[in-house]
């Protein structure tokens, strides 16, 4: 897909879903439920614990309820409704100005923070060898790279990969494993944004990458100066 082209598509979906976003469950009693329909008399499905990042979908015909999507510790998908003082937007949170950005780089600073998205062409013949793939009802998709889940591709050979995800906090510098990044690709450094929590030390990294139905929204989450987690969904 032309780059150009790609870019006027996502920007449109984005808009679209601009309502969309991470979120953090915060709740005293140390988790919330996740209820079948927006009511609090409706079944509850399932539970997330506090702390836990989610991806929330208001909607005004929902009221005060918003629905949630989460993916658990033993890869079970919730999808469910929870009321929205129960939730906080990433985005609420202290924005990192982006400095400069283009294909291959995004940088973020602020005071003691400095954060830089690096990324470049992917090389598939060189690294054909470590995909796998999948049949379904007689297809076969190309779903694992090295293991892992296949993000950002339509059946297309990917375009794009990170090479690094680097952020100095405070003088300490913090580099995202090549693990949780390795298997992200047709990446959009136009689209990736930095978030500060101070009151908890917590730095989260956000990107929508991916080739139309391809897809996904990444978040990284460091915390108190080490790396926490990686949550990746598709929000289509």
């Amino acid at each position: 897909m032309n780059h150009r082209y790609f870019l006027v598509l996502l920007f449109l979906t984005i808009c679209q879903l601009a309502s969309a976003q991470f979120a953090k469950i915060i709740d005293k009693d140390g988790y919330v439920n996740v209820r079948k329909q927006a009511t609090v008399n409706s079944a509850v499905v399932s539970k997330i614990a506090a702390d836990e990042i989610v991806y929330a979908f208001p909607d005004d015909q929902f009221g005060d309820w918003v629905i949630v999507d989460y993916t658990d510790k033993s890869n079970k998908s919730i999808t469910g409704y929870v009321h929205h003082s129960r939730i906080k937007y990433i985005e609420s949170y202290k924005q990192i100005p982006n400095v400069f950005s283009d294909e291959g780089t995004a940088k973020f600073m602020a005071k003691d923070i400095t954060v830089q998205i690096n990324s470049d062409s992917f090389d598939y013949e060189k690294n054909k060898g470590d995909f796998s793939s999948t049949q379904y009802d007689g297809y076969t998709v190309v779903d694992k790279f090295k293991g892992q889940q296949v993000w950002g591709t339509d059946g297309e050979i990917p375009t794009s990969h990170y090479t690094s995800i680097e952020a100095t906090i405070k003088g300490k510098f913090i580099q995202i494993p090549a693990k949780e990044i390795e298997s992200l690709f047709n990446v959009n450094n136009e689209f990736a944004t930095c978030y500060y929590d101070d009151s908890n030390d917590s730095l989260y990294i956000t990107a929508v990458n991916g080739d139309g139905a391809g897809g996904y929204a990444v978040l990284f989450e460091i915390k108190k100066g080490k790396y926490h987690a990686k949550v990746v969904t598709m929000p289509f």
